[in-house]
C-alpha cells in the first residue's frame, strides 16, 4: 500500500477513463418531442370547452352582422356613383339611408380620382358626414417601388 502512494505504478501505465462523444445521439430527444406533440394536441380542445351551459331558446331577430362597407365612388368629371348606381349630390344621402336602413354607423368608403379636385371630395365626404354618417372613410392604393418601401419601413421623409 505504501507503494502506491508513494506513485508507483505496478505496470499500469496511465489512469484510462471515459471519453465525451462528439456526437449527439438526436433519437431520443426526437421522441421525447414527438410524445409532447400529441399529449397536447389531444389536451388542447379539452382545454378550450369552457363551462357548459344550457342555452335559452328564443325567437329574437339575430344580431347584425358587419357587413361589408358601401363604396361612393367619384370620377375625374365629377359623377357619382353609390355602388355601382350612377346618383346626383343631392340624391346620394336619401340613396345611401336606404341602403343602410339608416344606421349612421355603416361604413361607407369613397373613393376618388386622383385627378378630382379636392374641393369636390370635400363636398362629397361633407354632405355624408352632415346626414350623419360616422365612418366615413377614403381608400388609397398602395405606392409601389423602392420610395414606397423605404416609406413603410418609416424612413424619414424628404423634405
Amino acid at each position: 500500500m505504501a507503494g502506491q502512494l508513494a506513485g508507483k505504478s505496478h505496470g499500469r501505465g496511465k489512469r484510462r477513463g471515459y471519453r465525451a462523444m462528439a456526437d449527439i445521439n438526436m433519437t431520443p430527444f426526437i421522441d421525447v418531442m414527438l410524445v409532447l406533440l400529441i399529449v397536447f394536441m389531444v389536451a388542447a380542445p379539452m382545454l378550450t370547452v369552457g363551462v357548459p351551459v344550457d342555452l335559452p331558446k328564443t325567437n329574437a331577430a339575430p344580431l347584425e352582422q358587419q357587413k361589408d362597407p358601401l363604396f361612393v365612388t367619384v370620377q375625374t368629371d365629377g359623377q357619382i356613383f353609390v355602388q355601382e348606381s350612377a346618383v346626383e349630390l343631392g340624391n346620394m344621402v336619401p340613396l345611401l339611408i336606404a341602403v343602410t336602413n339608416n344606421n349612421p354607423e355603416a361604413r361607407i368608403l369613397v373613393r376618388g380620382d386622383r385627378t378630382i379636385a379636392y374641393g369636390k371630395m370635400l363636398e362629397v365626404m361633407g354632405t355624408m358626414s352632415a346626414a350623419g354618417f360616422k365612418k366615413v372613410g377614403l381608400v388609397a392604393e398602395m405606392p409601389s417601388g423602392p420610395a414606397a418601401t423605404s416609406a413603410r419601413v418609416g424612413a424619414t421623409p424628404v423634405r
